[in-house]
């Protein structure tokens, strides 16, 4: 293994803390009783306190020093006096275990008093002093300059989200995010367990993947010796529990589609589905607008959010378009009642990529996709979707062409999608008959198994009920300001890591020598490089070893030249 002269050092101090009879990773319990938060917020001079966090920044000043250290809520200054650290003859603990021995980024536990500086500062005097977690890598910490300014930041989005451990460290607005993230979990549930309606749980592993059209990930059980369905959607299986008698159910779902990735979708998310029964859509709308802009307030303390250049109001009630009106309204053009060629030619005219495999629903979809989805960007229901579209929503009441379903629009995206829920087995089994032959035409999309179990189901009676699904990912995106879903979730789904060669920091400085002079002479390498010779060959064989760099002669001259990308 390739290490870097910080991580050598780090190393090194390991050893010494073991030899001074200090273990560097002690298993016994450190009684923290404090948080920086809780010193701050009660602060009295003289209290004793307890913390325990990670160092991030030491001002030595000889016989004393400042720090400061962090913990899950914040950061506090520490004091460190030798004297009174180390009251007798042995100065051990702070002019070897501190000053020498104790890096950026290691954990430690201190007791001490409170105190005020002189300039207003809250402070801790520390009194006693424990490594609690040596690091053997240093944090990418951020520099600011006497103006305020920020150099040396982590801000790579590869980096930030493969590293994510660090990110949180060292960007603390990160964490924000996720609190906000839990804020919204914890709102939504309140809200549902105060209407009575109760939590439950799923199956992550379906023998049929349904409940929503998309590909899902496939994998095999070995005892049964049968294929098995990462959860597309838990719709069916929670219809199933309003058959067997739950007047009001909902879950928080892992989903995973096999399908593209881009900044608002992952292929593992978050759903929230909701099912009630004896509601319909127009009782579910009334119900989403008040759950989100409660759900705003609880987050945000208010029902603003800025998201890029939008300001949106999550207070209801919302505004409601019909998917008829609202394609009328941007293309001029009226669905009702035209044919599935009808329908691509008027997609082909209005300069929309579709193909033969794509039936009126597709159709449809891709046109509000294209030309009227972008449009809403108050939260905005769009409602009454064509039957093609929704094989699983009960026929409208009014117009048998259409559907009792809604979807939410924010800024342009799809938050939310709602049913008054198909209870009839015959129609349902019609449309899923439909599904198959979509399937059957190579739209990769429709599902093209009919799932009997759930046919079953209905065949022994389901009361009239809505049902709601709301992105949880996407949502949380639209409260934090957050233009891609890798910004809200910890470890977003990434390609595998390029393993490149170790470097060590005398090979890197020659590399980025080296990138920077196309073709450059041995002797003035070296002169750049300004290494001793010990360092300079052990550097220049690991970069040849690793074949980054190619020398070839030119009369008495050998030139280097980078062989990486």
């Amino acid at each position: 293994m390739q290490l870097s002269e910080q991580e050598i050092i780090r190393r090194d101090k390991l050893n010494a803390l073991r030899e001074l009879g200090i273990n560097p990773y002690p298993a016994d319990l450190f009684p923290v009783n404090h948080t920086s938060k809780q010193v701050k917020e009660n602060f009295e001079e003289g209290k004793k306190v307890i913390l325990a966090g990670r160092l991030m920044s030491v001002r030595d000043q000889g016989k004393a020093s400042f720090a400061e250290l962090q913990d899950s809520e914040g950061r506090i200054q520490l004091y460190f006096n030798r004297d009174v650290l180390c009251e007798g003859e042995d100065k051990t603990l702070y002019n070897q275990v501190f000053k020498k021995l104790t890096d950026l980024g290691d954990f430690v536990g201190i007791e001490g008093e409170l105190f005020m500086t002189k300039v207003g500062a809250m402070c801790v005097r520390v009194d006693d002093f424990k490594m609690l977690s040596k690091t053997l890598k240093p944090l990418p910490l951020p520099k600011t300059d006497e103006e305020g300014h920020v150099f040396d930041a982590f801000t790579d989005p590869e980096l930030r989200y493969r590293m994510r451990y660090v990110d949180l460290v060292v960007n603390p607005q990160v964490k924000e995010v996720f609190m906000k993230r839990t804020k919204l979990f914890t709102a939504m549930r309140t809200f549902f367990n105060e209407a009575g309606y109760m939590e439950v749980e799923t199956p992550v592993l379906q023998s049929i993947p349904g409940g929503a059209a998309a590909r899902p990930f496939i994998t095999h059980h070995n005892s049964l010796d049968i294929p098995l369905y990462m959860r597309i959607a838990n719709e069916l299986y929670l219809k199933r529990l309003i058959v067997g008698g739950f007047d009001g159910v909902y879950e928080f779902s892992k989903n995973f589609r096999n399908e593209g990735m881009d900044r608002t979708h992952n292929p593992e998310f978050t759903a929230m589905e909701i099912y009630v029964a004896y509601k319909d859509y127009n009782w579910m709308m009334e119900m989403t607008e008040n759950l989100l802009e409660y759900c705003a307030n609880q987050v945000n303390g208010t029902t603003e959010a800025t998201f890029g250049e939008h300001k949106v109001n999550f207070k209801a009630p919302y505004a409601r378009v019909t998917m008829t009106d609202a394609i009328k309204q941007f293309t001029g053009f009226d669905i009702t009642g035209k044919s599935e060629d009808e329908l691509r030619e008027a997609a082909k005219s209005m300069g929309i990529e579709v193909n033969d495999t794509m039936g009126k629903g597709k159709l449809i979809d891709e046109i509000f996709g294209e030309k009227c989805e972008g449009n809403f960007i108050q939260p905005t229901f769009i409602t009454d979707y064509p039957k093609e579209m929704s094989p699983l929503c009960k026929s409208h009441r009014d117009n048998p062409e259409l559907t009792e379903r809604f979807e939410l629009m924010v800024c342009g995206k799809e938050i939310a999608n709602a049913y008054s829920e198909l209870n009839d087995p015959i129609d349902q089994r019609e449309r899923f008959e439909n599904q198959m032959a979509l399937a059957a035409k190579g739209d990769d999309e429709a599902n093209g198994i009919i799932d009997e179990d759930f046919l079953r189901a209905l065949e022994y009676g389901m009361p009239p009920t809505s049902g709601l699904g709301i992105g949880m990912d996407r949502l949380i995106m639209f409260l934090t300001n957050n233009q891609s879903i890798q910004e809200v979730l910890f470890f977003p789904q990434m390609r595998p890591e390029k393993k490149g060669p170790e470097l060590t920091e005398d090979e890197k400085h020659i590399i980025e020598i080296l990138k920077a002079n196309e073709g450059i002479s041995i002797g003035d390498l070296k002169i750049k490089a300004d290494l001793s010779g010990k360092k300079w060959d052990a550097a220049s064989k690991g970069i040849s070893k690793h074949g980054l760099m190619k020398i070839t002669v030119d009369g008495d001259n050998k030139i280097a030249e980078y062989l990486g990308k």
